[in-house]
């Protein structure tokens, strides 16, 4: 009989939900051999919620023998019988939309506001999906020479090993798990540690929506070097998509290189946010408060580094320090929280290291810079400026609610401070200037920019970065082509 936890959240009106607690694999949730157990804990209290299985090699490899055993099915299920499975999988979020936010809210910390966000566009990647599923084109022409035609038609790639992290537990799951369901593979599924809760309850939907047993099946584990690391080693395994740190990411990738594993990898982040003279400063401001403060900072596209130009850096300083100054913090399932709970100790201590290198160095706080005490993982809306370009917190991704405001004065010295970094994922823009935003977006080394918006996350579009933050492009028809090999047969008739 599985294990499961049943969740009601102070205030709720959703009404108790049961949400299993072991590892799905193949047609069954079960138990590590180990009978060993993971804890899941709120950040907002600092409190246990649960525990979850704890996944060893055995089990490790009984879901790759799972995902096996579905795969050859599931490849040949017609593309608009997995499109409208992959719909009803959209329906049954959403009709869970509340839960799903407040169980989001109790194991990672986000406000409920966030939460919320993060649950529709989880859904929504199915739902964009499904509609992909049906459109997988090949190509055919004559090839240049006369002799035969060049047909090229897509393939499911296989089994693919899913890895997510804990800032968004539910929409980097169905990021990875909707195409590769759309393109005919089955896949495992190993979310972060942190929140493995929103997984399993993801899971479950899935299997109510239709999706046959094997197909997706999930590890959870606090030890995932090994469990991973005899995943990529076992020769059926063809997929690997992570989403996480560099650092861990080169790791994955030297495992993957053994087997010349198929690789996406979305890493980590340095956002710049330029700022021009000419900008509105109302949007600009209001951009900056979506692209530093969604998800609490915690999110690999938050606007790390506000470059200002002079003539209009002290307004924009202003005005963004009131507006942070007005964000309530707070536990993230309270309604009144704008910014809820850091995942974890160690993300706070960052926080404060990055902040208290910067006044070392000269930069002056103009809000928050001090965690407050009590219970939970905390750490208040905060703004430096006269920050100086040997300050490590202009060279490490943040991953919190802190802005760092430097001012420039002409568009090539914006340009050469925002590509002063090894990484490349998003940027920020905002000048009322058409043509200046577009060549500056030229000249940007960044996967994606958002020219006067403050956010560019969105199903349709494809999500990457260049340089150290990553390969390959997730969300659009690049993301389900990521899950595909494209196979030629030249023929003559």
């Amino acid at each position: 009989m599985k294990s499961q936890h049943d969740f009601r959240l102070p205030g709720s009106s959703a009404g108790p939900w049961s949400i299993p607690t072991d590892l799905l694999i193949g047609t069954s949730w079960r138990e590590a051999a180990s009978q060993q157990r993971l804890d899941v804990m709120n950040p907002s209290t600092g409190e246990h919620i649960t525990t979850v299985a704890n996944c060893g090699l055995a089990e490790a490899i009984a879901a790759v023998d799972a995902a096996e055993q579905a795969f050859a099915a599931w490849a040949a299920v017609a593309p608009r019988k997995r499109s409208e499975i992959l719909r009803a999988c959209f329906d049954k979020i959403l009709e869970n939309r509340e839960r799903l936010a407040e169980l989001i809210s109790l194991e990672n910390g986000k406000a409920l506001a966030d939460a919320r966000s993060e649950v529709v566009y989880a859904a929504e990647f199915f739902r964009w999906y499904a509609e992909e599923a049906v459109r997988v084109s090949g190509d055919i022409q004559t090839a240049p020479g006369g002799a035969n035609r060049i047909v090229v038609q897509y393939e499911p790639i296989g089994i693919s090993l899913l890895i997510t992290p804990w800032n968004f537990p539910a929409a980097m799951a169905t990021r990875k798990i909707a195409p590769a369901l759309a393109a005919g593979c089955t896949c495992i599924l190993k979310p972060a540690e942190e929140t493995p809760l929103t997984a399993l309850a993801l899971a479950q939907l899935m299997l109510e929506a239709g999706v046959p047993a094997g197909v997706v099946n999930v590890i959870t584990t606090d030890d995932p070097g090994p469990v991973c690391r005899a995943i990529l080693h076992d020769p059926r395994v063809r997929k690997l998509s992570f989403t996480g740190s560099t650092e861990v990411g080169r790791i994955l990738l030297r495992e993957a290189a053994n087997r010349i594993i198929s690789s996406s990898m979305e890493l980590g982040g340095n956002a710049p946010f330029i700022v021009f003279d000419d900008a509105s400063l109302p949007d600009a401001v209001e951009g900056a408060m979506i692209a530093k403060m969604r998800n609490g900072g915690e999110a690999c596209t938050a606007a790390n580094r506000f470059y200002v130009q002079r003539g209009v850096y002290n307004a924009f300083t202003e005005q963004l320090v009131r507006r942070m100054a007005a964000v309530t913090l707070g536990p993230g399932c309270s309604p009144d929280t704008g910014c809820g709970a850091l995942i974890n100790r160690a993300a706070v201590e960052k926080i404060q290291r990055l902040v208290a290198d910067a006044i070392a160095r000269g930069a002056r706080v103009l809000l928050g810079g001090v965690a407050p005490e009590g219970p939970g993982y905390f750490y208040p809306p905060t703004v430096l400026v006269d920050v100086p370009p040997s300050a490590e917190i202009l060279k490490e991704e943040i991953f919190g609610p802190v802005a760092v405001l430097v001012p420039f004065e002409t568009a090539s010295e914006a340009i050469r401070l925002a590509n002063d970094t090894p990484y490349g994922l998003v940027a920020y823009v905002y000048t009322s200037d058409l043509k200046t935003g577009l060549q500056v977006c030229g000249k940007l080394e960044s996967g994606m920019i958002a020219l006067n918006r403050g956010l560019v996350s969105d199903p349709a579009a494809p999500f990457g970065g260049v340089k150290q933050s990553g390969l390959g492009r997730e969300g659009s028809s690049h993301g389900l082509l990521e899950f595909t090999e494209a196979k030629y047969i030249a023929v003559s008739w």
